[in-house]
């Protein structure tokens, strides 16, 4: 829901431009560099969506027939139309886990033992944060055990990092600590950080020429790019240090509404997506707050999600609120 910055759209409209399938857009190979920097990654490479960027890595490491393990809720098994299976043809394994972390054990009996009769355990997924468990962060511990667990077993780790910033900044991480122990990580240049369009894969840089020949074979090459990566660059330089507001206003939200006698576990408001349940319809609920010029998503029966970002101020949480009073 975010728009571009002001200080976005000038950049956009001043950036020096290239083609980015021959790898002549400077602007973009600045992203991509700047990406890889801050997140520890050897390279990065520019993708214009978060399902295409998690769609790629798998291509650029699995075989058909190959299983990758991944808790149960990720977005990764939830939310990509089963492009893993369509496209790249592995399989999904999924494994039990609390808000995103699945248990150590739950992790070494997934692993396959190689037999004739099984799928190849080629990689291993986590996603932080966690989208269906409200925002909630896997810790730097579980990051570090989990990933190491894997990659004894010889599994490539990979990390959903849609809103890897997010985590960093709740749990006061610097993002490529939190993310050292994995091989690869993809993070959404929109979203809270306000891009218009994009997200970025970073990782070893024969992985990432690997992943770069796979965009181009499911139709992500781009030309003038360096336009939408001008705006990823004042994301990094402005829009990721300021997510502790959001936080904070996400917080503010969830209080409110815990007080109002909405049915919300505050344990889970860690990030600035503040999940809910009401005791009606979340489908009409949703509607009616639309028509009072509040956004929300109905995410089950009676489950609401709210998402905070740099456009929400402090005194619109109020009006959110006083809009809920009236429905609940």
């Amino acid at each position: 829901m975010t728009e571009p910055t002001d200080a976005m759209r000038a950049a956009m409209a001043a950036a020096p431009v290239g083609d980015d399938v021959y790898q002549e857009d400077k602007t973009l190979q600045r992203l991509e560099a700047r990406g890889a920097e801050i997140l520890g990654k050897e390279a990065g490479l520019f993708v214009p969506s978060g399902t295409m960027v998690n769609l790629i890595a798998v291509l650029a490491v699995c075989e058909r027939g190959d299983e990758i393990i991944m808790e149960s809720q990720m977005h990764m098994f939830w939310y990509e139309v089963a492009g893993i299976a369509a496209l790249a043809g592995v399989q999904i394994h999924p494994i039990p886990g609390v808000n995103g972390t699945p248990a150590a054990a739950d992790l070494r009996q997934a692993i396959r033992a190689r037999d004739i009769h099984f799928p190849v355990s080629r990689m291993f997924c986590l996603e932080n944060s966690h989208n269906r468990g409200g925002g909630t962060c896997v810790s730097k511990e579980d990051m570090d055990k989990l990933s190491a667990i894997a990659r004894e077993a010889g599994l490539w780790v990979h990390v959903d990092g849609a809103r890897i910033f997010n985590a960093a900044t709740a749990l006061n991480v610097e993002p490529d600590a939190l993310v050292a122990g994995a091989d690869s990580v993809m993070f959404c240049l929109s979203k809270g950080l306000a891009a218009p369009v994009g997200s970025l894969l970073v990782g070893p840089a024969e992985f990432i020429e690997k992943a770069r020949r796979a965009r181009k074979m499911v139709g992500g090459g781009m030309r003038q790019a360096g336009v939408l990566a001008a705006a990823g660059l004042i994301a990094f330089d402005e829009m990721r240090l300021r997510l502790d507001e959001d936080q904070q206003t996400a917080a503010q939200l969830a209080r409110g509404l815990a007080e109002l006698g909405a049915e919300i576990d505050m344990d889970t408001v860690q990030t600035n997506i503040v999940r809910f349940n009401i005791s009606g319809s979340a489908e009409t609920f949703v509607a009616a707050l639309k028509e009072r010029g509040v956004l929300a998503n109905a995410t089950g029966e009676r489950s609401v999600r709210m998402v905070t970002h740099y456009q929400i101020s402090s005194d619109q949480i109020d009006t959110v609120l006083n809009n809920t009073r009236e429905l609940l």
